[in-house]
């Protein structure tokens, strides 16, 4: 989609250059998972960009999806990070974060999970904040002992919870850095990303983002430079870098959710045609297969060459 073609192949061209001693860091050029639990059905993509597969670089991307504990108790997690763009081991930080907020994530499940169900949304910011602080702290360290700039070897992250319980409608968005959140509600697309306030003094409503609470019960909170109350998951870290994103969301049926990195994000907001064209898709009384979602999301757009990561949740 454009005004003209591509600049780069459809496919895949040159390979990542391997250490043979290091084999376990390779990343491979496409990653694909799905599952259906309680209301909903996910499907996850990470596509290495053209601009990589023509240059031989690994993708940066990393996804992660994990589920803790089962029937209606279980918690779903689907993370995704992006590392420093241009940075040695870039998507090294990026499959390291992911690990280490799945972990933490999964530590605390019961609570997390309880919390949802009843729809504490404060005590669910504060203990994500926490989870999402430490877990960055740790990648900080990590590039310190091996001795690299903790500017360089560092990532994005933004992660998503599902409920296992089919009576429990409460998505939870969580996160530090850019990318994209949209929801696809009778057929058109919603940017429901939360937004960093960039103003100091105290918080108007409605500027620069969408309401704090709609008529549907969905809430955006912005962090303030507030500090942050004891947690009842984790001890209390550094400080973070970069603004903590949260957002719950109460969804219909018929919604489809989408959480994605910047390299999806960035098509869709700036082609119309690309949004006309997945809402079309995306529409139908049943969500995409696997390789129907692949295919969906690799829709090539002049001018976007980076890794596309994609995570959606149709509802039931």
């Amino acid at each position: 989609m454009g005004t003209r073609p591509p600049t780069y192949d459809a496919e895949p061209t040159a390979l990542p250059a391997a250490d043979p001693d290091d084999l376990d860091a390779l990343v491979p050029d496409t990653v694909l998972d799905g599952a259906s639990y309680g209301a909903c059905t996910l499907r996850a993509v990470s596509v290495r960009g053209d601009s990589a597969r023509y240059r031989g670089e690994p993708r940066r991307d990393a996804l992660l999806t994990a589920r803790f504990g089962t029937g209606e108790g279980a918690l779903v997690l689907v993370a995704l990070a992006t590392g420093t763009r241009t940075a040695p081991g870039a998507h090294l930080a990026a499959a390291e974060v992911c690990r280490w907020i799945a972990a933490a994530v999964g530590r605390s499940h019961e609570r997390l999970t309880a919390d949802i169900r009843a729809a504490r949304r404060a005590e669910l910011k504060a203990g994500l904040h926490r989870l999402t602080d430490r877990s960055l702290g740790r990648l900080r360290a990590a590039a310190t002992e091996q001795g690299l700039d903790p500017d360089d070897y560092a990532a994005t992250l933004r992660c998503l919870l599902l409920s296992g319980d089919p009576g429990c409608r409460t998505r939870v968005f969580f996160g530090v850095g850019p990318g994209g959140l949209f929801r696809l509600r009778d057929g058109e697309w919603q940017d429901i990303e939360p937004e960093v306030a960039e103003v100091k003094g105290e918080p108007v409503l409605g500027f620069g983002s969408a309401p704090h609470e709609t008529p549907d019960g969905d809430r955006l909170t912005m962090d303030l430079g507030i500090p942050t109350p004891p947690s009842p998951y984790e001890p209390a870290p550094g400080p973070p870098r970069e603004p903590f994103r949260f957002r719950t969301s109460v969804a219909r049926t018929g919604d489809v959710l989408l959480m994605c990195g910047t390299g999806f994000a960035e098509p869709l907001r700036g082609e119309p045609e690309l949004r006309a064209h997945l809402a079309d898709r995306w529409s139908g009384p049943e969500p995409p297969g696997l390789t129907a979602y692949l295919a969906d999301t690799q829709v090539r757009v002049k001018g976007y060459a980076d890794d596309r990561t994609a995570v959606a949740v149709w509802e039931a």
